[in-house]
């Protein structure tokens, strides 16, 4: 249980934890933050609601001294400061943990957490602040595990324990629930209101409405880099948080985007975690063919003799999206590298198509050349291909031509990829994979991240893969956008595979094993 901290309950009596008011900052033309403003106080949870691009991030991002505001103010418990570092901002007790983790793979969960730490020096010291905060706050870990040997829910916890190892009060958290499973993300949230309620303050950053409303007091919107609304979670719904942030209807985003798989309706308490409605897919595939990847009795072991998929046996045809529902680390991922040639299996036999197309989930680390311009991003399709490279103008036209048919808001093929946002990255992604038209598709949490008018163009561009005629094999953890996709269901349990109707309770038992 987390114990209260005196001096924050104090603290909040007097003034808000963390205040930043008129925030303004332009990177070259671009305005990415018009007058921001937010208040958070002490002993809440306070949700930042946008789209991608709306500036969310970077706001925080301002609070956290990694980004020097052109104007405004920023105030921590009343006292105006000036942030030069995110070492200034963690003096002032504000940590953040970032979308995309900053850990390192090959050192220990001690070794990361001691990472840019003061007061304490020997490994056992820092193993044994692991486990004094995993006893006070419940985020248990192993302190010498490896992190790249971790789950994603526990490398996350990782990041969370990092910060806390140096006594923030205010945690920043950015879209921290859009790699866990729905119980993991159900812990998650669970954990943070009792650290909010010990006297501390979390601002959450994300996309997921159901989990603003289920954990925020507070609740600020911003749209376009301005604040435009702000307000406690009691006095608004889902439905006006979505206006808000689109500037429009839900139905009118839905409509504009062409997505006639969504129902074309408001946002309501019976939709996903991410507040959006979904209808089931009635798709129905042509079996009769070849199928275009077939797995025959695979089983894959890891470089440490690991088994990770167990005698798997699968069939994806021609015209067909197949939804792949799981809970971390029950073998989905081996299973998508399997299938998009980037594994090889240990045992059976597996037949590829000739040409596929592969969407992971990491896209900064396994997707873009974040330093490197679109252009040169489209290009590392065909860097492995055998046929000869593209002339340079051709692929100028190309990058010209994804951008343009997958409304990819980028200034043209020659910015650094590093310039979009998540969600203009995913459709530059999708994209590039969809340009060679590819026999078979592969995708990986497609939409992780990403904000209502991304997340539509995503599964537009998914839909048409599969009316062009791919064969498209697709995990999320979010079961409810698996059903709205997916034409059959697959489960994976501990690297094993069943085929369960498409029953969103029994797929959920089938999940944890059940």
């Amino acid at each position: 249980m987390i114990e209260p901290n005196a001096s924050s309950l104090t603290a909040a009596k007097v003034a808000p934890a963390l205040s930043l008011i008129g925030i303004s900052r332009r990177f070259g033309p671009v305005t990415a933050l018009d007058e921001a403003s937010l208040r958070v106080n002490t002993g809440t949870v306070h949700a930042l609601l946008g789209e991608n691009g709306a500036g969310k991030t970077t706001l925080m991002r301002v609070a956290f001294g990694l980004i020097k505001p052109q104007s405004g103010t920023i105030q921590v418990r009343g006292r105006t400061v000036r942030f030069s570092s995110p070492a200034d901002a963690l003096g002032a007790s504000i940590g953040m943990v970032h979308q995309h983790f900053t850990l390192v793979p090959a050192m220990t969960v001690a070794e990361n957490v001691a990472m840019g730490g003061r007061g304490l020096f020997s490994a056992r010291q820092w193993a044994d602040k692991v486990r004094e905060i995993g006893d006070r706050t419940g985020l248990v870990l192993d302190p010498m595990a490896r992190v790249g040997d971790l789950p994603v829910s526990a490398q996350q916890r990782c990041e969370i324990v990092k910060a806390l190892a140096r006594d923030v009060e205010v945690l920043i958290l950015d879209e921290p629930t859009a790699v866990l499973a729905p119980d993991e993300a159900h812990e998650l949230l669970r954990w943070m209101r009792e650290y909010a309620n010990a006297g501390n303050a979390i601002v959450l950053i994300t996309h997921r409405l159901r989990d603003a409303m289920a954990v925020a007091t507070y609740i600020t919107v911003l749209r376009g880099g301005r604040t435009v609304l702000a307000g406690a979670s009691t006095t608004t719904n889902e439905t006006d948080l979505a206006a808000a942030m689109l500037g429009a209807t839900v139905s009118a985003a839905a409509r504009a985007s062409d997505h006639h798989s969504f129902v074309d309706a408001e946002v309501s308490g019976a939709s996903t975690m991410s507040g959006m409605r979904y209808q089931q897919s009635e798709n129905v595939a042509d079996i009769s063919r070849e199928p275009v990847l077939r797995a025959r009795g695979v089983s894959v072991r890891d470089a440490r003799g690991v088994l990770k998929l167990n005698n798997i046996s699968l069939d994806v045809h021609a015209g067909e999206i197949v939804g792949v529902a799981a809970v971390e680390g029950a073998g989905q991922r081996e299973l998508l590298r399997l299938l998009s040639g980037r594994m090889l299996a240990t045992s059976g036999d597996v037949t590829l198509a000739a040409r596929i197309g592969f969407v992971p989930e990491d896209r900064h680390n396994d997707a873009l050349m974040l330093d490197s311009p679109l252009v040169e991003n489209i290009a590392l399709r065909d860097a492995g291909s055998r046929t000869g490279r593209m002339p340079w103008s051709d692929l100028q036209s190309e990058t010209s031509a994804i951008i343009a048919q997958h409304d990819v808001r980028a200034a043209g093929a020659n910015i650094d990829a590093r310039t979009l946002s998540g969600g203009n990255q995913q459709k530059l992604i999708v994209g590039r994979e969809m340009a060679s038209h590819p026999q078979a598709l592969v995708v990986e949490n497609p939409t992780r991240g990403l904000d209502f008018r991304a997340t539509l163009a995503v599964h537009s561009a998914l839909r048409a893969a599969r009316g062009d005629g791919a064969a498209v094999v697709m995990y999320s953890s979010d079961l409810d956008e698996v059903l709205a996709l997916a034409d059959r269901v697959i489960v994976m349990h501990g690297g094993a595979l069943a085929e369960v109707p498409g029953d969103r309770a029994a797929i959920g038992r089938a999940m944890l094993g059940a």
